[in-house]
């Protein structure tokens, strides 16, 4: 019975630290891009670093998917998360999310994760831009890179001239890992 106990106890404590280690700001379940199934950002970070980005099917930094997918390969076993936020803010997103997921999933083979299509800036922004806006500034345009610390304190701030793959970059993630 002592044995049962302090198992339940550990198991509570572990639980309490885990919800505990999750930034507010990832603390929501998200419909994935294309899907009717949702991910929990906080079980899926549980205290990375994250690379948020938001995307856009139609616009002149699109192929920045290559070099997202490629960090995500480089950096997810080193504890890189990698998450793609389509939005229709400045108005390169499609209307029909089968054809937004097309282009990432298909033209650029992206398996990082992405979610369904929404506002990342004014005041229909989701909760995650809205945060990324309080601690650094919301986009200016379509793939505007954002890397936060696993607890959820520092953010880093890329415009999108900025790519996934440069020397800035990559030192800007290998200094959160």
């Amino acid at each position: 019975m002592i044995k049962f106990l302090a198992t339940a106890v550990l198991l509570t404590s572990s639980f309490g630290l885990s919800a505990a280690s999750c930034p507010d700001y990832l603390n929501v379940e998200a419909r994935k891009l294309h899907s009717k199934e949702n991910v929990d950002l906080c079980q899926l970070t549980q205290g990375k670093p994250v690379l948020i980005v938001n995307t856009a099917s139609n616009c002149g930094f699109t192929p920045q998917f290559e070099a997202l997918e490629a960090i995500h390969k480089q950096y997810a076993d080193k504890g890189l998360v990698v998450i793609g936020f389509p939005s229709d803010d400045f108005f390169q997103e499609e209307k029909d999310e089968a054809k937004t997921a097309d282009v990432c999933f298909i033209n650029y083979g992206v398996n990082f994760t992405m979610v369904a299509t929404s506002a990342v800036r004014g005041d229909a922004a989701n909760s995650v831009f809205k945060f990324l806006a309080e601690k650094s500034a919301a986009p200016k345009w379509n793939f505007y890179k954002y890397l936060v610390s696993g607890d959820g304190q520092t953010v880093q701030q890329f415009n999108s001239r900025v790519k996934p793959d440069s020397e800035q970059m990559k030192k800007a993630i290998e200094s959160v890992l």
